[in-house]
């Protein structure tokens, strides 16, 4: 099976987005490890007078976790997928959340504008065509110290780490996702992941990007050594990137 990229990931989701909340949801650990990732960006003042972007926001649920985590932020949630924004729009959300339908490599032509204090990306990178990319755009919309939070699916190298994926999304996920009629996405969903970055391969990516600080952090439960949270920084300064 060929990735699945662009328009036709895009589509993919559209198709799944009815029953996405409902697969997510069975997932054990899902939106504690989001909200566990929004804290690990470590932004003050529970977000009180700060910009954050949810970059591919989905159905919205790493947008909760940023309402949550930082009540006081204006989050902005962007993705690529209609269907997917459709619902997330549709939930009840507080004032400063609003979203907007765009790709990651087209932010800017949707009127999507810096500076913001924090980007936080969940199950993204491994879907875009070119990550390095994605990445040189969400450190231009940052604010000189901007924080950035990735929460990725991405194995920690081990073969176990391998096994167990391979295991859950064979037995459990596509089997079910198959009934809903989604099972070209979820197939995608463990290639994806398999042929994507180690952890410590992402978190050298993040710094050839040019973001200080980073982190891989691994999350608990059975995604440990499968899924990470990375956190970096913008630098203050040019000078402080080069060196």
């Amino acid at each position: 099976m060929t990735l699945l990229r662009d328009e036709k990931l895009a589509a993919a989701f559209d198709h799944a987005a009815r029953g996405y909340d409902t697969l997510v949801a069975a997932n054990p650990g899902y939106h504690a490890h989001l909200r566990r990732s929004a804290r690990r960006l470590g932004l003050p003042r529970r977000g009180e007078g700060l910009r954050v972007l949810d970059l591919g926001c989905g159905t919205g649920a790493s947008t909760a976790a940023l309402a949550t985590v930082l009540p006081g932020a204006r989050i902005t949630g962007v993705d690529a997928s209609a269907g997917m924004l459709e619902r997330a729009a549709a939930k009840n959300w507080p004032d400063g959340v609003s979203f907007v339908r765009a790709p990651a490599e087209g932010l800017a032509e949707a009127g999507v504008k810096g500076p913001f204090d924090a980007v936080f990306a969940a199950y993204l990178f491994r879907n875009v065509s070119d990550p390095d990319a994605v990445l040189a755009t969400v450190r231009d919309l940052l604010a000189p110290g901007g924080r950035l939070g990735v929460h990725e699916y991405t194995l920690g190298g081990r073969r176990a780490d391998r096994v167990v994926w391979n295991l859950v999304c064979r037995g459990i996920v596509q089997p079910a996702a198959g009934v809903l009629g989604d099972a070209g996405l979820y197939r995608h969903l463990r290639r994806s992941v398999v042929e994507f970055d180690t952890a410590g391969r992402f978190a050298g990516r993040l710094r050839a990007a040019g973001f200080e600080a980073v982190r891989a952090l691994p999350l608990p439960g059975w995604q440990t050594g499968i899924t990470h949270t990375f956190v970096g920084r913008r630098p203050r300064t040019e000078s402080e990137a080069e060196g």
